[in-house]
């Protein structure tokens, strides 16, 4: 069994748990320590059963905690070279450099750091294996590539995000060279190119999709949900992670 949850996820703080037994792995941290104490005490958790830190990339809403995180509680850290050059976690308690496309293990969980299209220096999302079980986590990218569509089909779970509505970005309050960033190649999926890759991926084994990095000012969990409709078949669960607040724990088995 693999167990995973978010701890927020949106532009203000990202953080999310993959749990296989006593290994408890934190992908991201964008709050501070106590912050984050808060979070994972909504899942009965605290910071000493955490096992390893993994990095998407280094924009602070992802990265802002990490470094203090891994110096008072002697976590190790993976992320890769570049995310690590252009960080500012300052001194970390233990560093592990990865690549994309380079699975590697921690205990018996095997994890693949698969290449995103995203504003980063060198941003990864990560795959993880258990026990024949697979998970995919998959945010903060601007397009679908044939490379992320093959490596995450058959998954048996999925956090992937749907930043925004084309329409209400385009309509919203953000600045001009702010929507461009947000809706180019390398910004973040809309709700029709989230949808898209759920209708894309072979979801026969799909138990549940969890659907975060949802922009407060520029989407809404009706139109995430009409774009699902109309392009995903599958009977898997959707469920939407929140900015203020943990979800629940999620199992797949």
């Amino acid at each position: 069994m693999i167990k995973f949850a978010s701890l927020g996820s949106g532009s203000k703080g990202n953080a999310t748990l993959v749990c296989v037994d006593d290994t408890c792995l934190l992908i991201d941290c964008g709050y501070s320590i106590r912050e984050l104490e808060r979070r994972l005490d909504q899942l009965d958790l605290v910071p000493q059963q955490l096992s390893a830190v993994l990095v998407t990339h280094e924009h602070s809403d992802h990265i802002k905690g990490v470094g203090a995180l891994s110096r008072r509680y002697r976590l190790p850290v993976y992320m890769t070279a570049g995310s690590y050059l252009e960080s500012v976690c300052g001194e970390l308690h233990q560093y592990h450099s990865i690549k994309h496309s380079e699975a590697f293990h921690i205990e018996d969980v095997r994890i693949t750091p698969v290449a995103v299209p995203h504003d980063a220096r060198e941003p990864c999302q990560y795959i993880f294996e258990y026990n024949q079980l697979k998970l995919g986590v998959l945010t903060d990218l601007g397009i679908i590539t044939p490379y992320i569509l093959a490596l995450y089909q058959g998954c048996h779970g999925l956090l992937v995000e749907a930043n925004h509505d084309s329409l209400m970005l385009s309509q919203g309050p953000y600045p001009p060279s702010l929507k461009a960033r947000v809706g180019s190649n390398w910004g973040h999926l809309n709700n029709v190119q989230t949808a898209e890759f759920l209708g894309a991926v072979d979801s026969r084994n799909l138990q549940h999709i969890l659907i975060g990095h949802i922009s407060e000012k520029n989407n809404h969990i009706d139109a995430i949900q009409s774009a699902v409709a109309e392009n995903f078949r599958g009977d898997a669960r959707v469920t939407f992670a929140n900015q203020d607040h943990a979800s629940d724990w999620i199992y797949i088995e």
